[in-house]
């Protein structure tokens, strides 16, 4: 919903909540995951819920809250709470702020009273997070301090110990330690927030006399949406990929019209400063493994000039594919998600053309595509929306550009066969296909939240889950798989998990990565299925697809497999596979390494 989007009118959307949840709940075009968060406040935060209700919802998120009693975060965090262990939070919001502070340094204390009132301070929260993630084994999102809104010291309050800016700083840094050596902890960061809202206005105190809330109330919205994409993030549901023009885009002019040596770009003159950064903020995203990609009405030669001259940041090379032609652009992103074996909505489409942008909105359903205003608002504009917001990231995050376009070479190298299979042996595949270990826990959640291609249950887990099916032991099977080929390596693509009851194996998760799709590592996967289940003496495995708008194309899935259809309700089918001593391996193309 394009209201929901930055730049966004704040008192807009308090005044107009109820009406743009009802239109968002009433979109037939999402898929919903539900998830349950729970807020504990250190202030007021009824209006920071329906703010966050409304994000999450525009993310295909439906949320179930839990609000904590006014200013009983520490309360309900640390001491017995039936009411929050009912609940089941899937993540966990604590939103206090420097107005939960207990004390501050005096003018007469020394350095040891200091470092012991911070001590003191981030001991208290620590016994807040380290209960909570004992009890509740889900992601925690913690604000950190905003800054004081006023300077008792002045300039000096940043540098001498006994300033309340330096005080908040100091407690800041330790908080930052926490969340480095903890997985499933994540800061929102309200310092950066309140100062890019403007800390003067963020910070009125009338708001807290009147209200209690430890922030303006126009500012909920901005605070919301930064909690959003950190939910958004956990939960799988970032972009993967940008989608750029040229044209007045990357660079200033047209190249076809202007010539390549009149395009603005580089540091020469003022116009060409700000795409010569712009492009350094698109390029840096790589270091992320965003995928960036090329939509332009432009021939291919004058394109391909434009990126090669000198001072061009960006080169032919950083880009996955590269379509300059004079198609029309919404066709030329439906060949660019196609050639990625992407989602299109998995992109983002950026173009100085209003025309072009709303084309591509009207044209592709769920695509996002900002208003991007000026050429010196274009990284505002993009950054503030949190695309790419970090929460976890792994090794394959940072190899998934070589992977992609190791893909495209894959497929020029498959139009050489007429034979699959004989195309399938080129590629030299080798698999692993083990138990989860912990080195590898963080991808296999991060993979469980953004797959949805081929993914028969849709089903979701957070970290905190899956080390918990982990610990159950032999109540669960589990297996991820690693697939490596003549190319490179592919990372973690396939995930299964099953619940083992009485002799059976009900598979509550089933995926793999988009990358691999057809390169018979699902055949891989099931014959390490049922080897753990000859293993275990488990004599049958229970199969189960929920159909989505995205998830069809494994709809055949388990009939493939050999599995034997047992009931199918409205498209929700559940299958059986007996499992047999006499048992043939289906995968004959991957060579494995052996499993556990």
């Amino acid at each position: 919903m394009k209201e929901l989007e930055y730049p966004f009118n704040s008192e807009y959307l308090i005044r107009n909540k109820r009406k743009l949840k009802r239109l968002l709940l009433e979109d037939g075009n999402k898929i919903w995951t539900e998830i349950r968060v729970a807020i504990l406040g250190g202030s007021t935060t009824s209006d920071i819920k329906k703010m966050l209700e409304l994000f999450l919802l525009n993310y295909g998120l439906k949320p179930f809250f839990y609000e904590s009693e006014y200013n009983q975060y520490y309360q309900e965090a640390v001491f017995h709470n039936g009411a929050l262990t009912t609940f089941k939070p899937d993540i966990i919001y604590i939103h206090t702020s420097n107005r939960n502070i207990t004390s501050f340094p005096e003018l007469k204390d020394n350095a040891d009273i200091i470092s012991s009132r911070i001590e003191e301070e981030y001991g208290k929260f620590i016994s807040v997070w380290d209960s909570l993630a004992e009890k509740y084994h889900c992601p925690i999102i913690q604000n950190n301090f905003e800054m004081p809104f006023y300077r008792l010291l002045g300039n000096k309050d940043a540098s001498d110990i006994h300033g309340a800016v330096n005080f908040l700083t100091r407690l800041n840094l330790k908080f930052y330690e926490y969340a480095q050596s903890h997985d499933s902890f994540f800061i929102c960061d309200i310092n950066y927030i309140s100062a890019d809202y403007g800390l003067r206005d963020w910070a009125n105190p009338f708001y807290w006399y009147m209200y209690k809330y430890a922030l303006n109330v126009n500012a909920i919205p901005y605070l919301a949406f930064n909690v959003s994409n950190i939910i958004k993030s956990i939960f799988g549901k970032n972009k993967k990929g940008f989608v750029l023009d040229l044209d007045n885009t990357l660079w200033g002019g047209i190249v076809g019209d202007d010539g390549v040596e009149n395009i603005k770009m580089g540091p020469e003159e003022s116009s060409g400063q700000v795409y010569a950064e712009f492009q350094c903020y698109v390029k840096a995203h790589k270091q992320l493994g965003i995928l960036l990609n090329i939509n332009s009405k432009n021939d291919e030669k004058n394109a391909l000039d434009g990126l090669n001259r000198p001072d061009c940041e960006l080169k032919p090379d950083d880009f996955t594919v590269i379509k300059a032609n004079w198609d029309s652009k919404d066709r030329n992103f439906l060949g660019i998600a196609s050639e990625l074996n992407l989602l299109p909505e998995s992109m983002v489409f950026i173009d100085d053309n209003p025309a072009e942008r709303h084309i591509i909105e009207e044209q592709i359903s769920g695509v996002s595509v900002p208003e991007i205003g000026e050429s010196h608002q274009y990284i505002q504009n993009i950054d503030r929306n949190g695309y790419f917001e970090a929460t976890y990231l792994s090794a394959d995050d940072f190899k998934r550009n070589e992977m992609y376009v190791k893909n495209v070479e894959r497929l020029k190298l498959q139009s050489n066969f007429s034979d699959y299979g004989e195309y399938l042996d080129s590629l030299e595949m080798k698999a692993v296909i083990k138990s989860f270990e912990p080195m590898y826990m963080e991808r296999i959640a991060q993979l469980t939240n953004k797959s949805n291609q081929f993914n028969l249950t849709t089903k979701r887990y957070t970290y905190g889950e899956i080390e918990s099916i982990v610990q159950k032991g032999s109540s669960y099977i589990t297996l991820y798989g690693k697939l490596v080929d003549r190319f490179g390596d592919n990372g973690l693509v396939a995930v299964c998990i099953g619940r083992v009851e009485e002799k059976r194996c009900h598979i509550e998760l089933w995926l793999m990565s988009c990358r691999v799709l057809k390169r018979d590592m699902e055949y891989a996967m099931m014959d390490a299925l049922v080897r753990k289940c000859q293993d275990n003496q488990i004599n049958e495995i229970i199969g189960y697809y929920y159909p989505t708008t995205k998830n069809g194309m494994v709809k055949d899935f388990y009939s493939d497999m050999g599995f034997k259809l047992e009931s199918n309700d409205c498209g929700n089918t559940v299958w059986s596979f007996f499992v047999t001593d006499n048992y043939i391996e289906k995968n004959i193309h991957i060579q494995m390494e052996e499993a556990e």
